[in-house]
């Protein structure tokens, strides 16, 4: 889908890498710019985030290398870098140096706090960004300490597929335009703006300040439980077809303590009484009682054991790569093959890179 836009990525951590990963699966020619030495103790040599990509190694503190990533940059159509706001000015490769050389140029800046702000230039990760932004409130039972799944809401969610959409949408404008554009994306934000969905229910008391009182995060029909095995089990039946359902096959259609579907001064004893249903038995047994329903229910599966699950077998959504398990590309197109090359060794493609650039002079 996005055979013919070439972009430049210097190497981070997290959300940035996982961003050009997205486009390079989307079609895009992606050179990621690798440090010289190792890697860093989190990514590792061969990261799965550089799969799909081209890797050059260059050390931007040094004149001659410095030059080839400008020329690299000059190129492109988008860069993408993770950076706290001010080392790429420092680099000499900041958004107004590099426009004037390349006025299309879609310059991807991706942070934890945005380029303004109080918070800036101080350190943080993804569980710092979600609680700031409000994004992470709402998770978790009410008595507990929020949780959240590592990385995904903040870093992957507010993150990585904010900055996806503001390239793309930078590239429409430039391919219309011929002008770039800087896109900020900050985890706050993006984090933040992903609560829309449920402050939507604010104006018909759905959401409430307080936890475990709002429409999805406090019934007993929008939970996980633990069955006898130690296995989970997710239920979310929110429409009433679908509560009628779940009650229907675990023969509770008739029991008047599960009647009020709605009725928050019950939620409490209604969860602790499926609580001690789901406890009766192993996942297996839930799961065949409620497979091919519209109950709403799913076992909690580890990525394992989510690869041989019939459905995500179907779809082929997990794969086995030469690091391991390794989730295919999304979204799908129609017509077209979802073939992503193997993440590159550190400058695997450096000699050919620099030899492409001396034939464009």
């Amino acid at each position: 889908m996005l055979s013919g836009i070439r972009v430049i990525e210097i190497e981070g951590l997290g959300p940035a890498p996982f961003a050009a990963m997205m486009l390079a699966e989307l079609g895009a020619e992606v050179i990621v710019i690798h440090r010289p030495g190792k890697a860093n103790l989190v990514a590792g040599d061969r990261n799965l985030l550089d799969r799909g990509k081209r890797s050059i190694t260059l050390d931007l503190k040094d004149a001659d290398d410095l030059d080839v990533a400008k020329a690299l940059i000059a190129r492109s159509d988008a860069l993408i870098e993770g950076f706290r706001p001010g080392v790429m000015e420092r680099l000499g490769l900041g958004p107004e140096e590099m426009r004037r050389v390349n006025p299309k140029l879609v310059y991807g800046r991706m942070t934890g706090w945005g380029q303004e702000g109080p918070r800036a230039q101080t350190a943080g990760h993804d569980l710092n960004y979600i609680a700031t932004s409000g994004a992470l409130w709402y998770a978790g039972a009410p008595g507990t300490p929020p949780q959240t799944p590592a990385t995904m809401v903040g870093d992957v969610g507010g993150g990585a597929l904010y900055l996806v959409a503001g390239v793309l949408a930078g590239l429409l404008q430039a391919a219309r335009s011929g002008a770039g554009t800087v896109v900020d994306a900050a985890i706050v934000d993006g984090s933040a703006h992903m609560m829309a969905l449920l402050m939507s229910m604010a104006p018909s008391g759905h959401l409430r300040t307080e936890r475990g009182q709002s429409l999805l995060d406090g019934p007993h029909w929008s939970r996980v439980y633990r069955c006898r095995c130690g296995g989970y089990l997710s239920v979310q039946c929110l429409e009433p077809q679908f509560y009628a359902e779940f009650l229907r096959l675990l023969g509770l259609e008739e029991t008047q303590a599960f009647a009020n579907q709605h009725e928050r001064s019950e939620w409490r004893a209604q969860g602790a009484a499926l609580e001690a249903i789901f406890a009766q038995h192993p996942l297996a047994h839930w799961a065949a009682i409620f497979a091919g329903s519209d109950a709403c229910v799913a076992p909690v599966l580890a990525p394992k054991d989510a690869a041989k699950e019939a459905h995500m077998t179907a779809r082929a959504v997990w794969r086995k790569g030469d690091g391991g398990l390794e989730p295919a590309p999304a979204p799908r197109f129609d017509g077209h093959v979802r073939a992503v090359s193997a993440p590159p060794a550190r400058g695997a493609q450096s000699d050919e890179i620099r030899a492409w650039l001396a034939s464009e002079v």
